[in-house]
């Protein structure tokens, strides 16, 4: 009873002493498609290019953030510059890799391409003469990794701007340099509320299960959503477990997407998206897709998100 007595003081001294949960939006400025990763007791935050072909800020705490140097200073050979999206990054023996995706400048589709650095701020480096993948018609886009319980690395991406649009899933090397075996077909488009595109997926192992967050509809207004399913592996099959969004618009917060998981400091799940902030939920009405971040939880199985919301 004494040992039992001492756990729950020191969890309860352990849940006292962490600091409240960050309230949204925890960054104002545009940062669109966030990837958020823990390294060392440093948060580092990865988003679309805005001045920077890859912006990075970084935080203690995941309430406060100050902007970092570029982190993909210079695009490969075959990008062209202005179209840098959704970049994520892994952490591979001896260093780190960042995927991101980049115009293919002879061909003009969006293709995902591969860089490397030794620590997680960058400067990264894609020394590949072509990229990674670039799918079939306008390209792909929003590359995820994923390492599975064994180890091993996986690579999830969409389609690029079309409908209906497809999540695939593709092995990495254990380097997270190069894709190997075939890519696999996790989801596509076919609700309503997803008309008439599926993007940005995201994998979490957690409680057993193996949850996949993705964004649906177009990302330029209100209607941009996060679905959820569930998959049997990092390559599928994959089964939708909601007909409606999972976050959707709400009070001020407008068209929530571009979602990632990650894990804290204590290696609890979170996930990192953007938003609109109602009424101003679009460019040309003067707003901007802002960082937020919440807690996920799994309840009877399912995958909830805790919000927190100015």
């Amino acid at each position: 009873m004494g040992a039992l007595l001492l756990a729950f003081a020191g969890l309860a001294l352990l849940l006292a002493s962490r600091p409240p949960d960050p309230v949204n939006p925890v960054h104002s400025g545009n940062f669109p498609d966030p990837f958020i990763v823990h390294s060392r007791g440093t948060y580092y935050a990865y988003a679309t290019n805005d001045a920077d072909n890859v912006q990075l800020l970084e935080s203690s705490d995941l309430a406060s953030w100050r902007r970092l140097p570029d982190a993909l200073p210079e695009l490969p050979p075959w990008a062209a510059r202005g179209r840098t999206w959704a970049p994520s990054v892994l952490e591979r023996k001896g260093g780190w890799v960042l995927y991101f995706a980049a115009q293919h400048a002879a061909t003009g589709r969006q293709c995902i391409g591969r860089a490397a650095a030794g620590q997680p701020a960058g400067p990264f480096l894609d020394d590949a003469a072509a990229p990674l993948v670039c799918g079939d018609d306008l390209g792909a886009i929003d590359p995820s990794p994923f390492v599975d319980r064994d180890g091993t690395p996986y690579l999830l991406w969409s389609e690029c701007c079309k409908a209906p649009a497809r999540i695939w899933s593709q092995r990495l090397t254990q380097d997270g340099l190069a894709l190997t075996g075939a890519p696999q077909a996790l989801l596509e488009a076919d609700q309503p509320w997803e008309e008439p595109l599926v993007e940005a997926p995201s994998m979490l192992y957690q409680a057993g299960r193996y949850h996949l967050l993705y964004s649906g509809n177009r990302w330029q207004g209100e209607r941009y959503a996060i679905g959820v399913a569930e998959c049997a592996g990092p390559a599928g099959p994959c089964r939708k477990t909601r007909t409606a969004p999972l976050l959707a618009s709400a009070g001020s917060m407008a068209g929530p997407g571009g979602q990632e998981f990650f894990r804290d400091r204590h290696g609890e799940p979170w996930i990192a998206y953007h938003a609109w902030t109602a009424p101003l939920s679009s460019y040309a009405a003067g707003g901007v897709r802002s960082l937020r971040v919440d807690r996920v939880q799994i309840r009877d199985g399912a995958l909830e998100i805790r919000r927190r919301e100015n």
